[in-house]
């Protein structure tokens, strides 16, 4: 099993969509790259704390590659904005990949200069070693499971049937 964590907006959706996904182990959303220990959702919606909304996803690299989940990122999430994700605005809403293990660094920028080509200076998304994540209060846990019809700029139906578990 590996480990990433993903920054794309509203942690509810990006857990949503990727927790549907095949070879993806559990999620955890929580809050990462910011200034303090232990931030609550209340700090960090109102600029308390200066961290980023993230899942952290663990995954079973031989059913889904590192590529695979970076094109999934891609197609849920608009790389180019800083700190918007669909009617979400405020700096925790920026996006960010936060890998565990350096091996990952390099496939990571490969994928992404691959897939922005000539845009690849236009990405807002930061890549970062992954170091302070901390996972959300328990009712942010699943929260589309719990709250099947809560708001999510995520559209969930862009995983492909084949995609799914």
């Amino acid at each position: 099993m590996k480990k990433i964590t993903l920054a794309g907006g509203c942690f509810w959706g990006v857990e949503g969509y990727f927790a549907q996904l095949k070879g993806i182990h559990d999620t955890t959303v929580g809050y990462i790259d910011g200034n303090k220990r232990n931030p609550t959702y209340r700090e960090v919606c109102d600029g308390v704390a200066s961290h980023a909304e993230a899942m952290e996803l663990i995954y079973d690299e031989t059913l889904i590659s590192l590529e695979k989940i970076l094109e999934h990122f891609f197609r849920i999430i608009d790389p180019f904005s800083k700190f918007r994700q669909g009617h979400d605005v405020g700096r925790q809403y920026r996006t960010g990949i936060y890998y565990e293990n350096e091996e990952d660094l390099a496939p990571i920028h490969a994928y992404m200069a691959s897939y922005f080509g000539a845009e690849l200076s236009r990405v807002k998304t930061d890549v970062k070693k992954a170091i302070d994540f901390e996972s959300a209060e328990d009712y942010h846990q699943d929260y589309l499971k719990k709250n099947p019809h809560g708001y999510c700029h995520v559209d969930l139906n862009l995983a492909r049937p084949e995609e799914k578990k």
